[in-house]
């Protein structure tokens, strides 16, 4: 199994899959993205992603999502900023790879196909096509509830001859998942939880990072969860992971942006404007959704010494 390419920057910690903020004329808010990610990175976050699902990626332009992540660049200081590359076609999904470089992206988080659900070997060579455009390091998104494109252990295999691979969000919905990556290919990628109510389960079993969403109104919390699981610390993770576990349940929604944005809101003071055709929470969904959001709020636990 070949190793990571030399000079390569691995990833491990807390990911915050950022939100794009708008301004009510619909134009991006620049202010209040740096001042939201600035709230991350004092929280102690490793990295911070631009432009995924919950950024609302495919509903911005690439000229937008290449000003999102100069945002996420400037508030990380150094840490990664990675750009979500997420297309219908092959040929975009390249362009917009190679703009990231350019912009000077510290890698891409991909997607490999959008709308087509392309078969395992249209997905392999759309990645293999999109990481030698960018010439950056990669994390694999795979995601196949969301995207109905399904990044298997077979072709992870297949795709660890390319050192630009070097990691992979596992968003299966199978925590079995987890296991059979690292069984079969043991550290040859940084291996991400991407689902936020298996994050505990997914960190026990071996997950180095995690591509986290309702970090964006509890970041400390995330982060504290992460710590502890890394220091050995479970049980004092797992009383804050169950604590958490209804507002993480918000993020595995057909609402996830609204959902994580209206607890941005309530939260860290932040707003839930979104792009069309999405549109805020109403009736009875804002209603459960803003019940568990309070009542985290008011339970809120006190953290440990992660010294």
């Amino acid at each position: 199994m070949p190793e990571k390419g030399a000079g390569i920057k691995m990833w491990q910690g807390v990911f915050p899959a950022v939100s794009t903020k708008f301004k009510s004329d619909d134009s991006l808010d620049f202010g209040e993205m740096a001042r939201c990610y600035r709230l991350q990175m004092e929280a102690g976050v490793d990295g911070l992603i631009a432009c995924g699902s919950l950024g609302e990626g495919p509903m911005l332009s690439h000229d937008e999502r290449l000003d999102v992540l100069r945002t996420c660049q400037e508030a990380a200081a150094g840490k990664p900023a990675l750009l979500t590359v997420a297309e219908a076609s092959t040929r975009q999904a390249c362009l917009l790879a190679e703009r990231a470089a350019r912009a000077g992206a510290d890698g891409i988080m991909v997607v490999p196909s959008t709308i087509y659900h392309s078969n395992p070997k249209e997905t392999v060579a759309t990645l293999r096509a999109i990481a030698a455009a960018a010439d950056l390091p990669v994390m694999i998104y795979s995601n196949r509830v969301a995207y109905r494109v399904d990044v298997t252990v077979e072709m992870l295999e297949e795709l660890a001859d390319d050192a630009r691979f070097v990691a992979v969000k596992e968003s299966s919905d199978d925590i079995r998942r987890s296991t059979d990556i690292i069984n079969r290919l043991g550290t040859r990628y940084d291996l991400f939880t991407g689902v936020d109510n298996l994050a505990f389960e997914a960190l026990a079993v071996g997950a180095v990072g995690w591509v986290a969403g309702l970090v964006l109104a509890f970041p400390k919390e995330t982060v504290a969860i992460y710590q502890l699981m890394r220091a050995g610390r479970n049980a004092e993770a797992l009383a804050i992971y169950r604590w958490f576990r209804p507002l993480l349940d918000l993020d595995v929604s057909t609402y996830l942006v609204q959902n994580i944005k209206l607890a941005e809101a309530l939260a860290v003071g932040s707003n839930e404007r979104v792009r069309a055709p999405r549109m805020p929470l109403e009736g009875a969904v804002r209603e459960r959704a803003e019940r568990v959001i309070r009542a985290a709020i008011e339970t809120r636990p006190v953290l440990p010494d992660l010294q």
